[in-house]
């Protein structure tokens, strides 16, 4: 704002300037060569207003954008907060339950050996299942530590990427990472711009860092009609271009085709409305997106059995 306002200083002294040049008497010659210079001084002040401004404008929309990514990190904290206090409530719940039944157990004086037996793989049930919620307490809280970490380290290697050309997230706990459709691809095309395999290269260097995590590579169109002699329709083109970030980044940047899985959506999960140009532009997208090893996941959610 400082600026801005020196600068406005400075056309309003031009103009008084301006006014006594005017008024003295001077040559005809001078007088060109000093309007000249009025003009030429102006013009050069008026460019600095005018910088100032539009910087000034990006600055803050940089501030809201940064200040709505943390309103988001705050809802996604919020919400695992409130997973942990519901499966402690439960642990809590389990240990309760469990001092109950010792209790009565000290309170007979005679169980008949089936009746001790019952009692004793009941304890032994609720035990196992209080180690289960801790232990899913346990890897919800590292997930969500290993996301944060994730993110952080996409954006210091992309710190130098516009950030409409690159876009992180989380949703759902897991990270999303869309590179715009107009960095990755000519329209209509699956082949890759020379000037995303830079970006790519630095979203594959923090991918193979995380190697105990699995890519989804997912494609995206708008639902304007395509069919040349290489494309057949939408769905064809979204699935090519989600196989070329795939090849690429196994060819050129070595990440290991076993963690990664490419596919097309074609027009049929836009994010926004079809019916406008910004919309449609939204909707093209190649989604990479880092999630935790299925087969991990599936065991975590499979109490172990003895």
């Amino acid at each position: 704002m400082s600026s801005i306002s020196t600068l406005s200083k400075l056309l309003t002294l031009l103009a008084v300037v301006s006014s006594l040049t005017m008024t003295s008497c001077v040559s005809k010659k001078k007088y060109l060569a000093l309007e000249a210079q009025q003009n030429e001084l102006r013009a050069g002040l008026q460019k600095k207003l005018t910088d100032c401004t539009t910087e000034q404008d990006a600055l803050r929309q940089r501030v809201a954008d940064r200040e709505s990514e943390l309103s988001s990190q705050k809802t996604q904290l919020t919400a695992n907060a409130g997973q942990i206090k519901s499966l402690e409530d439960q642990v809590d719940y389990l240990k309760k339950t469990n001092t109950n039944l010792l209790e009565r157990m000290s309170d007979l004086s005679i169980v008949s050996k089936s009746g001790a037996e019952s009692i004793k793989r009941s304890l032994d049930a609720i035990n196992e299942q209080s180690r289960y919620i801790k232990d899913l307490t346990g890897q919800v809280q590292r997930k969500d530590s290993l996301n944060l970490a994730l993110v952080m380290n996409l954006k210091r290697s992309l710190a130098d990427v516009n950030d409409e050309d690159v876009s992180i997230e989380v949703k759902k706990g897991v990270v999303y990472i869309s590179p715009s459709d107009k960095l990755l691809f000519k329209s209509g095309s699956a082949v890759i711009n020379t000037s995303a395999e830079t970006v790519l290269g630095k979203v594959a260097m923090v991918i193979n860092d995380h190697s105990g995590l699995d890519i989804l590579i997912e494609g995206h169109t708008d639902n304007v009609p395509i069919n040349t002699d290489c494309i057949r329709d939408n769905w064809d083109l979204s699935a090519k271009r989600a196989t070329s970030v795939a090849r690429l980044l196994q060819s050129k940047y070595n990440v290991d085709p076993n963690r990664m899985i490419a596919g097309g959506s074609g027009e049929y999960k836009p994010k926004a409305d079809n019916a406008s140009e910004t919309g449609r532009k939204v909707n093209r997208r190649t989604e990479i997106i880092i999630t935790p090893k299925l087969d991990q996941f599936f065991e975590l959610l499979t109490p172990e059995q003895k």
